[in-house]
C-alpha cells in the first residue's frame, strides 16, 4: 500500500491504519507478506499455502518472536557493514538482503491478521494485538535506520545505472527516512521526538472521548409501529434479543451500522432528532463538558503542523502530499472546486425537489432539515425508481455474482481463475482459487475467499469486507501473491443459497478490484508489488474501477439470476437500478467535498475549528448550521487521531481517477476487440506496476493524458443541465 507519513499499519479491530513510532520516528506502510519456504517459516506448507489445519496461537507467537528478532539482527548486520565499508551498492547490499530478511516476518504477519479477521478463536483479539505490535516493532528498524538511510541517499547521488523500479525503491526508502526525521539535526532530532510523543499522548484521552461519545446514546423502543417498516437485518441489529427480534425491544444507538440506517427508516422525527443530536454532539462543551475534545484537536493540530515545519514543509498538508498522486494542495484545491461548481447547483435542486416531494406527501414544512434528508431520500427514490433492496437481492446469488464476475475479468485481463480444493482453511466455508496467465500454466497467485458472516468466531465489520494482502509478489524469493477476502455477507438457508444486496455486491466487485492490483503485480522487489508503495490517493483506483462495470447491461446479466426462475434483471429493473445509483448524488458530492476540504484547511490553517467550519460550511452545504450543537470536527476521529488526516480527500480522488480509467473502456464499448486491448493496457499499468512507478505516470502511460474530472460528473449524472431528481 501506498507509504505515507506516520505509517499505516493495521490496527487489530478496526480497519484503520495508524501512525507507528519507534525510537528515530515514524514509520509507514502496510505489511508486504512474503517468503513461503518452510524451512524459512514454519507455518507453510511446501505448496507456498499456510498449514492452516495445524496452526495454533503457540506456534504463531514463538514465529514471529523469532522472526523479529531475526529481522533485527539482520538489520544491525547490514549496519555494522556499512560501517565496515563492505556495502558498495544499496540495491545488493542493503535492499536485497533487507527483503529476503522481512519476508518470514511479514509471512507470518499477513496469516496472523488473515486469522484474526476470518477467525477470532484461533487467532484472538489479544494475540493478535502482541504479534502486530512486535511484528511493526522489528519491521520499523529498516525505516528508521540513520545508516542505512545515509547510504541510500549516498548511493542516489552518484547516479548509478538503476532500473526504474530500481530507483523508485531506493528513492522510497531516503522519502521514508525524511519523514521519520533521520535528516534533521541532533537538537532537531529530540524536539521532533518529544512532539511525537506529545501527539501520541494526546491521541489517548481523545479516543476514550470519542468512544464514550459513541456508547453514551441509547433509546429502547417498545412501539412496534415505529420499525414495522424496518428491514430484517436492521430489526435483529437493534433487537435487544436478535433471536426475537420481531418481538422487541429494540435499542437504538449511535453504532455506525446501525446509526444510518436507522435515519434511513425510522418514521419518527422526533427519534430521528435525537439521534442526530446525540450524534453531532460529540466532544462538543454542548454535552457532557468533561468529554469535550476540543483542545485535544487543536493541541494536535498544532503538533502535526509543528513536526511538518521541523521537517521543512510549511504544513502538515504539504509533507502530506509528498505522498499523494495529487501532489500539492493547490492542486486538490482545483479539482475539488470544478467538482464543487456542478455539486452545489444540483445539491439546492435535489433539496427543492424532495422538499415538494414531502409536502405532497403531507408532511407541511418549509425547510428540511438534516435529520429529515435520509428517511424522506428512501422514500423518494422509491417511488421514482421502485428501489427494492428486498426485490433486487433475489437476482443476486453470490456463486452467479462470483461466476459473473470472475468471467469478466478473465476476458479484460486475459486471466483464468479456478477454484482449487483440497486447500486446508480457517474455516469450512472458505474456498480458494487460483489465477493463471496464458504465459505460464502454473497459477501466478492465490486468493482465499471467506464470504459468509459468522456471529461466533468471526468479527462484523460495518463495510462488509476486508482484503488482506497476505504475501506480497516477490522475484527475489520467488513468492507469489497471496490474498484473502473476508466478507459478512448472509449465509446459506437450508436449501435457499447466498444472496447478496446491491451495495453487497459492489462491495465484492471493489475489493475483488483492489485485491486484482495485489495479485497481478509484475515487479522484482516486494517493496513496490502490488499495492506497496502505491500513492495513498491512487490506492482505491482499481477497486473503483472494477464496481463501474456493474452498470454494464451483459455484466449485469452475467451476475443476476433470479431464485426460483433464473431470469436476469429485467432491462427496465436495471435502468432504474442506474438511476438510482445517482439519485440525489450532488447532495453526496458536496459533502464529500466538504469533509475534504474541512481536513486540508484543519491541517494547514491555524485557525479555530469552529471559525474553519464556519467559512467552509455555507460554500458546501445547502443547510444551517447549528453552531451551538453541532461539533462534528471534534469527532471526526478518522482525520483527527487516524490516518486520514490531510489525506481525506483521497476518497473523491480515487473515485475521480477510476472513473477516468473506466471511460477509457466505456469509449470503446461497442468494439469487443478494443476493448479487450484496453484491458491489456490496462493490465500492464495499473494492475501490473503497483508502486514501481508513480500513479501520475501509470495514468499518463494508460490514457494519454493528465486526468479530468469530468467522467466522474458524468457517472454521477451532474451534466451541466441537470435534469430534475
Amino acid at each position: 500500500m501506498a507509504f505515507v507519513r506516520y505509517g499505516r499499519t493495521l490496527l487489530c479491530a478496526r480497519q484503520l491504519y495508524n501512525p507507528i513510532r519507534q525510537q528515530h520516528g515514524f514509520v509507514v506502510l502496510l505489511p508486504e507478506i512474503g517468503e513461503e519456504n518452510p524451512e524459512k517459516n514454519p507455518l507453510y506448507q511446501s505448496d507456498g499455502l499456510p498449514k492452516f489445519n495445524q496452526i495454533t496461537i503457540e506456534n504463531c507467537r514463538a514465529a514471529m518472536a523469532k522472526q523479529a528478532l531475526d529481522f533485527e539482527v539482520g538489520v544491525q548486520d547490514i549496519e555494522k557493514q556499512i560501517d565496515d565499508g563492505i556495502c558498495e551498492d544499496a540495491i545488493t547490499s542493503i535492499i536485497e538482503p533487507l527483503e529476503t530478511l522481512g519476508h518470514p516476518l511479514e509471512t507470518t504477519w499477513g496469516l496472523s491478521k488473515t486469522l484474526y479477521l476470518g477467525n477470532n478463536t484461533l487467532m484472538p483479539t489479544s494475540t493478535y494485538t502482541a504479534i502486530h505490535e512486535r511484528a511493526r516493532r522489528a519491521r520499523a528498524a529498516k525505516y528508521t535506520s540513520k545508516k542505512i538511510h545515509s547510504a541510500i541517499k549516498q548511493d542516489i547521488s552518484t547516479e548509478k545505472q538503476r532500473s526504474a523500479e530500481q530507483q523508485r525503491v531506493l528513492q522510497k526508502f531516503a522519502l521514508e527516512g525524511k519523514l521519520n526525521g533521520l535528516e534533521l539535526s541532533e537538537e532537531d532530532h529530540q524536539k521532533f521526538n518529544y512532539d511525537y510523543n506529545k501527539l501520541i499522548q494526546e491521541k489517548k484521552p481523545y479516543k476514550v472521548k470519542i468512544e464514550f461519545g459513541l456508547r453514551q446514546h441509547s433509546q429502547l423502543i417498545t412501539d412496534r409501529t415505529i420499525v414495522r417498516d424496518f428491514p430484517e437485518d436492521l430489526l435483529k441489529a437493534t433487537a435487544v434479543d436478535p433471536n426475537f427480534h420481531m418481538n422487541g425491544p429494540w435499542k437504538f444507538t449511535l453504532a455506525p451500522h446501525v446509526f444510518t440506517p436507522l435515519m434511513e427508516h425510522c418514521p419518527s422525527r422526533e427519534i430521528r432528532w435525537a439521534l442526530w443530536r446525540a450524534d453531532v454532539i460529540r466532544g462538543s462543551t454542548a454535552g457532557d463538558r468533561e468529554y469535550s475534545t476540543s483542545l485535544h484537536v487543536e493541541e494536535m493540530r498544532f503538533l502535526k503542523n509543528k513536526l511538518a515545519k521541523l521537517l521543512g514543509y510549511k504544513t502538515y498538508v504539504d509533507m502530506s502530499m509528498e505522498t499523494k498522486m495529487a501532489g500539492s494542495k493547490a492542486e486538490v484545491d482545483r479539482v475539488l472546486h470544478l467538482l464543487l461548481e456542478r455539486a452545489k447547483p444540483a445539491q439546492d435542486e435535489e433539496l427543492q425537489n424532495l422538499l415538494e416531494f414531502v409536502n405532497e406527501r403531507g408532511f407541511k414544512t418549509d425547510t428540511l432539515e438534516l435529520w429529515d434528508i435520509p428517511y424522506w431520500r428512501r422514500k423518494r427514490r422509491r417511488a421514482l425508481y421502485n428501489y427494492d433492496e428486498a426485490q433486487l437481492k433475489n437476482y443476486f446469488p453470490l456463486n452467479t455474482v462470483l461466476s459473473g464476475m470472475f468471467q469478466l475479468c478473465e476476458k479484460l485481463f486475459n486471466i483464468v481463475i479456478k477454484t482449487r480444493t483440497g486447500v486446508t482453511a480457517w474455516h469450512k466455508d472458505v474456498r480458494f482459487y487460483d489465477i493463471f496467465e496464458a504465459h505460464s500454466s502454473a497459477p501466478v497467485a492465490g486468493f482465499y475467499l471467506d464470504p459468509y458472516a459468522r456471529s461466533e468466531d468471526k468479527l462484523r465489520i460495518s463495510n462488509s469486507g476486508w482484503m488482506v494482502a497476505m504475501q506480497n509478489k516477490s522475484q527475489l524469493t520467488e513468492a507469489k501473491p497471496l490474498a484473502a477476502l473476508i466478507f459478512n455477507f448472509e449465509s446459506p438457508q437450508g436449501e435457499m443459497e447466498s444472496h447478496l444486496t446491491f451495495p453487497e455486491v459492489k462491495v465484492l466487485f471493489q475489493k475483488f478490484g483492489h485485491a486484482l492490483q495485489h495479485l497481478l503485480t509484475r515487479t522484482f522487489y516486494s517493496e513496490v508489488a502490488g499495492l506497496s508503495n502505491v500513492e495513498w490517493d491512487a490506492v482505491g483506483i482499481s477497486g473503483n474501477m472494477l464496481s463501474h462495470w456493474l452498470f454494464n447491461e451483459e455484466v449485469m446479466n452475467s451476475i443476476s439470476c433470479y431464485c426460483g426462475t433464473g431470469d436476469k434483471l429485467p432491462k427496465p429493473v436495471f435502468d432504474n437500478l442506474c438511476l438510482a445509483q445517482t439519485h440525489m448524488a450532488g447532495l453526496d458530492l458536496s459533502t464529500e467535498l466538504y469533509l475534504s476540504a474541512l481536513d486540508l484547511e484543519l491541517h494547514s490553517s491555524k485557525e479555530f475549528w469552529l471559525d474553519i467550519v464556519k467559512k467552509l460550511w455555507p460554500q458546501y452545504r445547502s443547510f444551517k448550521y447549528d453552531q451551538k450543537v453541532d461539533a462534528h470536527p471534534c469527532h471526526f476521529s478518522q482525520i483527527i487521531s487516524d490516518e486520514w488526516g490531510a489525506a481525506y480527500y483521497s476518497h473523491i480522488w480515487s473515485r475521480m481517477i477510476a472513473a477516468d480509467v473506466y471511460s477509457a473502456f466505456y469509449e470503446v464499448k461497442d468494439d469487443p476487440q478494443q476493448i479487450k486491448d484496453v484491458g491489456k493496457r490496462y493490465r500492464d499499468t495499473f494492475l501490473a506496476l503497483g508502486g514501481s512507478q508513480h500513479s501520475g505516470k501509470i495514468f499518463r502511460e494508460f490514457r494519454g493524458r493528465d486526468p479530468s474530472h469530468k467522467a466522474l460528473l458524468k457517472t454521477l449524472g451532474l451534466k451541466k443541465s441537470k435534469e430534475s431528481q
